[in-house]
């Protein structure tokens, strides 16, 4: 591949604006369809065992397709896949809203899912690939890991408003006027850099084994809730989960054009970033999954009350973000900012376990949230900026849905391990105090309450493992080194103390 001087791009910051809407609206999607959930379970007669689908089916889609759409962005090109995906993403939520039945609804959620997946990795890399200068990188990715933090936390908000308001068909509709902006804005303003695409032939059995292998990880994490961890399906499908991703390298490893080089995720740095940020997510979910419901069923909040609740953690996660991790990321090594930021959010998830009946939200649940908040957002700046550490520009795609694929199968995870503590630590605790027990109503509650608490305390735990994997693995120097450093012939290039890794492309 060439190598020349930076092109940089005059309209790179009004690109960044429509990057970002897209990346709202996908990270949005994750949790606004939650808080819908019990009404249009209700609206169209969708019965208890299938009501898991609504967000199954899309995770299924999303998680078990990143690779492919990050692919497929690479050979694409990036703006035209993430035209493509914009454009599906809204006309399958078009269907989900005008949705009449249960199998229309299923269906738009899975479409969402698919084009979701050639999205998501695109917008990561166009941001990649636009911004290569140091300072300008750190305050795009800053804002753009504001927007990955804190979407999640908005859709609750949103959802609650939308539900409480108007109907559940409006968190569909929602996406629609996201996508139009965001679509036409990159039409008329997205530049790709040349000399940027990988015109390889698909690896179509890559696809094939990383499809199934990720399909059948997410949706073992499902059965496990349901089903239980020793089950025959859940077993099986972890095992088949287990041979297929085996197979999937073994593969890559031999092909001429892998669907995922092994470089991508065989440098510490990376793989360090995707570990901690699965792991982060695991605990994140979780915390948005049991005190949705507490603020909800035990504190008495409506879905908007609830919604606002979390407001404290989005905008500690804007400033995190923004503020701490933008300004600081130029200066001081990136692990310095992970680590200490995962550590931070571990104690605001710590003073959450302390979490009762009659909790004050002012005097223990804000100051959590703020904790959470500010630590998430320092972390995930310099995390999102690092997905792509030293890849050459034909490999950004594929790295960015890496990124995508450890956020979304650590969300299936989280909400599905973390769930099945949570209700074992409740059964458990009706069980024993049933016999002193004065009241069945309150009993439930303090049982609820003690599930929640329990299955935080691991959250904790997650998210301080996080830090220290992001601390010992993450050993690159600050980006605001002296020189760039071209990716060698096989993507990588040596990584050094005080360099920054830059992709260099051709204009």
């Amino acid at each position: 591949m060439p190598e020349t001087s930076t092109y940089v791009d005059p309209r790179r910051w009004k690109a960044l604006i429509f990057i970002a809407l897209a990346q709202l609206m996908v990270v949005l999607d994750a949790t606004i369809v939650n808080i819908a959930l019990p009404s249009a379970q209700q609206d169209l007669g969708i019965t208890d065992a299938n009501r898991q689908w609504v967000i199954t089916a899309y995770a299924l889609a999303f998680g078990g397709l990143l690779l492919f759409g990050g692919r497929v962005a690479d050979l694409w090109g990036r703006k035209r896949t993430f035209v493509i995906g914009l454009t599906g993403f809204a006309v399958a939520s078009a269907l989900g809203g005008a949705a009449a039945n249960q199998e229309m609804l299923l269906g738009a959620r899975a479409l969402q899912g698919v084009f979701g997946a050639l999205l998501a990795p695109a917008a990561l890399s166009l941001l990649a690939v636009t911004f290569t200068e140091a300072k300008e990188r750190a305050k795009a990715f800053g804002i753009f890991g504001a927007i990955a933090g804190g979407g999640g936390a908005v859709g609750l908000i949103l959802g609650g408003v939308l539900t409480e308001y108007m109907n559940w068909r409006w968190t569909f509709f929602v996406n629609i006027p996201f996508a139009v902006v965001a679509a036409t804005g990159a039409f008329l303003v997205i530049r790709e850099p040349a000399g940027s695409r990988n015109t390889s032939r698909l690896d179509v059995p890559g696809v094939i084994l990383a499809t199934l292998g990720l399909v059948s990880l997410v949706y073992g994490f499902t059965r496990a809730e349901s089903d239980g961890w020793l089950a025959g399906p859940t077993l099986g499908l972890f095992a088949a989960a287990v041979v297929l991703l085996l197979a999937f390298v073994l593969v890559e490893s031999k092909v001429k054009a892998p669907l995922l080089p092994l470089r991508v995720v065989a440098e510490r740095n990376r793989a360090g970033i995707y570990a901690s940020l699965g792991l982060a997510v695991i605990g994140m979910f979780g915390l948005f999954l049991f005190l949705t419901y507490y603020l909800q069923i035990v504190k008495g909040y409506t879905p908007v009350t609830t919604g606002l609740a979390f407001l404290p953690m989005i905008v500690g996660m804007i400033t995190g973000s923004t503020q701490i991790g933008a300004r600081l990321m130029i200066r001081v090594r990136p692990r310095l900012l992970m680590a200490p930021g995962f550590t931070v959010a571990a104690l605001g998830m710590l003073v959450l376990t302390q979490i009762d009946l009659d909790t004050s939200y002012p005097a223990l649940i804000l100051p959590g949230f703020l904790l959470m908040g500010l630590g998430m957002g320092t972390a995930f700046m310099p995390a999102m900026s690092l997905a792509t550490h030293g890849v050459q520009p034909r490999d950004a795609g594929v790295a960015s849905a890496m990124v995508n694929t450890s956020q979304q199968v650590g969300g299936a995870i989280g909400t599905a391990l973390l769930n099945t503590i949570a209700a074992s630590a409740t059964s458990a605790y009706a069980t024993s105090h049933a016999a002193g027990a004065r009241s069945l109503d309150l009993l439930k509650l303090q049982a609820m309450v003690h599930g929640y608490t329990t299955a935080i305390w691991w959250a904790v735990g997650i998210l301080a493992l996080a830090g220290v994997i992001a601390f010992t693995f993450i050993n690159t120097g600050r980006p605001g080194g002296v020189r760039q450093v071209a990716s060698s012939e096989d993507g990588e290039g040596a990584a050094h103390e005080d360099e920054v890794h830059v992709p260099v492309m051709a204009h």
